[in-house]
C-alpha cells in the first residue's frame, strides 16, 4: 500500500478539525452565557441554532482538507486502518477522547457510506468509555458543610461568577436556604448533611441559567438546582429543583439543548448521572448539544439490549400512522420510525418534505412539548429480532428504507425518539381525574406550541402522548408548520340555502388556511371531559386566540417556558 502522506499527518489533520469544532462549540456556549447576562434572548436562540449546524459544517471542512492532503489515498479504504491507529495514539490521554472518536466515525461514514460498523475504520461501542465514576468532582466544587444555610447559598451564587448583580442576593440566599432546609428535613428527618457539591459550569437555555448541584448524606444524593432569571431589575433565583423527577424534566427529551462550557463533557455527564440515574448517558450528552456522540452512546445501549434479551421488535402501540411505520422493543423505551413509500391521498406530501419537517423541529425550541428525534442511517439488526408480521409490513410499505441483507435487516433512514403513551390509548383506561388532567394538558400543549410559533396541523389525540412525568407531548411532524405562516379564518356566512346544505366548502380554501371553528370536531371525546376542556380551553375554537398569538410572534416576543412546576418557584413576598 502506498500513502501519499504518512498516516500520522492525516490523523493530525483530523485532530485539528475536531479541535476546531470543539473550540467553536465552546465559544458559542460562552457567548450564550454572555448573552444571558446582557438579556439578549434572540441571540441565545440564534446561537442554539447555529451550534446545531456547526458539526456538519466542520465535518465538511475536515473532509475537504483530507481530500487535498491524501489525494489518491483519500478513497482507499485500506489506507484508513493505519490512519485510525495513528488517530487513536494521538488522542490517548485526552479528557474528551470519546467525542474525538465519534468525530472520526462521522468522517469515515461520510467518506465511505456503509451499512453497520466496520471495525477497521470505525470505533465500535466498546471503544467508548463510561462517564467518570468517582471523578465527577473534577468539574465541581465541594462545600464541606453540615447544614444548608443562607451563607452557603450566597457563596454558591457568588462562585457562579455572573458579571451582572443580583437584585436581592441576601433575600434570594435566605429564600433558597429555607426551601432547601425544609426539603432536607422532610427527607432525612433533620437538617444535617455531609456536603454540597456544585458543578462549576453554569447551564444556559433561553431566558434562564441553572446552577446544578447535589446534596450528600451518606450514600444518598439529592439534586439541588437553582434556576436563575435575569429581569431588568437584576438576577434572581426563581426556583429550586430538588428531586430526580423535577431535575429530569430540566434535561428532558422534549426540551431544547442546554449551553454549558465543558472542558471534559464526560466528567460533567458523570456528575449529572449521579443525580439522574434513570437518564441514559446518551440522553444527557444530547441534552448538552453533543448530539452525534449521544447517538453513538444510544446505539451502543441498543445493541447491548438486543444482545442481552431474547426479545423481538413489535409494532408500537397506538393507531398506525399514515406516513410512518413505527415499531419498538418492549423493554427499550424508544420508538423507531421509518417513512412509508406511498401515502394516502389525504396526505399531500413527499419523503423530502417529511424529512424537512423533522429538520425544522430539530432547529426549533421544543418548549417541553415536542419529542426530540435523532436520525440514524444505514443501520442493521439481526433478522430474528423482527417478528414475521412486523418484518412483512416494513418491507411492504417502507421498502425504500428497509431491506433484507442475508440474516440482517438494513434500515437506510429512520428516526428514533422516546416512547410515550398515546393519548387515545391512555384515555379509555384512565380514571376520571387522570383523564381530565391529560386532556387539559393537551389543550395547554397546543397553546404552548402556538406561543412558540408551532402549529401542529394534525391535532388528533393519536398524535399526542404522555411522558412518564404525565406531561403531554406531540410527536407527529408531517403536518407541522409555523403559526406565522398560517391564515386563520372564520367560516364565511352562507349566501343561500344551497350553500348551507353543501357537503363540500362552497368557498375557496388555500393550503395555509385554518378554520379554528372546526377545532371541536377533532376532540374525540365528550361528556364531562368535553365540558372541562371547553371551560379551560374553549378559546382554541375561536379565531381571536390564534390571531393574538400571531401578533405576539410578529412583534418579536420570545415567551419563556419554565422547565419546572409552578410550586417550585420561590415566593417573593
Amino acid at each position: 500500500m502506498t500513502f501519499s502522506v504518512p498516516p500520522e499527518r492525516a490523523a493530525d489533520t483530523i485532530l485539528r478539525g475536531f479541535d476546531d469544532h470543539h473550540d467553536r462549540f465552546r465559544a458559542m456556549t460562552r457567548r450564550a452565557r454572555k448573552r444571558f447576562e446582557q438579556r439578549d434572548w434572540e441571540g441565545i436562540r440564534w446561537d442554539t441554532i447555529k451550534r446545531l449546524e456547526l458539526y456538519d459544517q466542520c465535518i465538511v471542512e475536515t473532509i475537504a482538507a483530507l481530500r487535498e492532503q491524501l489525494q489518491e489515498s483519500f478513497e482507499d479504504r485500506d489506507a484508513w486502518a493505519p490512519i485510525k491507529l495513528a488517530f487513536t495514539n494521538a488522542i490517548l490521554g485526552r479528557n474528551d477522547f470519546e467525542l474525538a472518536e465519534t468525530y472520526f466515525n462521522s468522517l469515515t461514514r461520510k467518506i465511505f457510506p456503509h451499512v453497520g460498523v466496520d471495525p477497521r475504520i470505525d470505533y465500535v461501542s466498546h471503544d467508548f468509555p463510561l462517564p467518570f465514576r468517582g471523578w465527577e468532582m473534577a468539574s465541581a466544587r465541594m462545600y464541606g458543610v453540615r447544614r444548608v444555610d443562607e451563607m452557603l447559598i450566597r457563596k454558591i451564587l457568588e462562585d457562579a461568577d455572573f458579571r451582572v448583580p443580583f437584585h436581592d442576593l441576601p433575600g434570594d440566599a435566605r429564600r433558597v436556604a429555607d426551601r432547601v432546609e425544609q426539603i432536607i428535613t422532610e427527607i432525612f428527618g433533620h437538617h444535617e448533611i455531609d456536603a454540597v457539591d456544585v458543578l462549576e459550569p453554569v447551564f444556559i437555555r433561553n431566558k434562564a441559567a441553572y446552577v446544578v448541584g447535589r446534596i450528600r448524606r451518606g450514600d444518598t444524593l439529592l439534586p439541588m438546582v437553582l434556576a436563575i432569571l435575569n429581569p431588568e431589575e437584576g438576577l434572581e433565583v426563581d426556583a429550586v429543583l430538588s428531586s430526580e423527577e423535577d431535575t429530569s424534566i430540566l434535561f428532558s427529551f422534549a426540551r431544547w439543548y442546554l449551553h454549558a462550557d465543558l472542558a471534559s463533557p464526560r466528567e460533567v455527564i458523570g456528575f449529572l448521572h449521579s443525580i439522574l440515574p434513570r437518564k441514559r448517558v446518551s440522553e444527557l450528552y444530547i441534552s448538552l448539544g453533543y448530539n452525534k456522540h449521544g447517538k453513538s452512546e444510544f446505539f451502543a445501549d441498543l445493541i447491548a439490549t438486543i444482545d442481552s434479551l431474547d426479545e423481538q421488535f413489535v409494532v408500537a402501540p397506538g393507531k398506525p400512522g399514515l406516513v410512518m411505520s413505527v415499531f419498538t422493543l418492549p423493554s427499550f423505551e424508544f420508538v423507531f420510525k421509518v417513512i412509508k413509500d406511498i401515502f394516502p391521498p389525504s396526505k399531500s406530501t413527499t419523503r423530502e418534505e417529511i424529512r424537512a419537517k423533522y429538520r425544522q423541529v430539530l432547529l426549533h425550541d421544543r418548549v417541553g412539548r415536542l419529542v426530540d428525534y435523532q436520525v440514524f442511517e444505514n443501520v442493521k439488526f439481526p433478522r430474528q429480532r423482527f417478528g414475521e408480521e412486523l418484518l412483512h409490513e416494513l418491507l411492504d410499505v417502507a421498502g425504500k428504507a428497509v431491506v433484507l441483507d442475508g440474516n440482517d435487516v438494513v434500515i437506510h433512514h429512520m428516526y428514533v425518539g422516546r416512547r410515550v403513551t398515546p393519548l387515545d390509548v391512555f384515555l379509555p383506561t384512565a380514571g376520571a381525574e387522570e383523564a381530565e388532567a391529560a386532556i387539559l394538558d393537551w389543550g395547554q400543549t397546543l397553546k404552548d406550541l402556538a406561543a412558540a410559533n408551532i402549529f401542529a396541523g394534525d391535532i388528533l389525540l393519536k398524535n399526542f402522548g404522555l411522558t412518564r412525568h404525565r406531561r403531554v407531548v406531540f410527536y407527529d411532524y408531517d403536518e407541522v408548520s409555523l403559526i406565522s405562516t398560517r391564515n386563520f379564518r372564520r367560516f364565511p356566512k352562507p349566501r343561500n340555502e344551497f350553500d348551507e346544505m353543501a357537503s363540500e366548502p362552497w368557498f375557496s380554501v388555500a393550503k395555509e388556511d385554518v378554520f379554528p371553528e372546526e377545532f371541536n370536531s377533532f376532540l374525540g371525546f365528550g361528556g364531562d371531559l368535553r365540558e372541562a376542556f371547553e371551560r379551560t380551553h374553549g378559546d382554541l375554537a375561536g379565531i381571536d386566540f390564534w390571531k393574538d398569538t400571531q401578533e405576539r410572534i410578529q412583534a418579536g416576543e420570545l415567551i419563556e417556558f419554565h422547565p419546572y412546576r409552578e410550586r417550585l418557584r420561590l415566593g417573593r413576598g
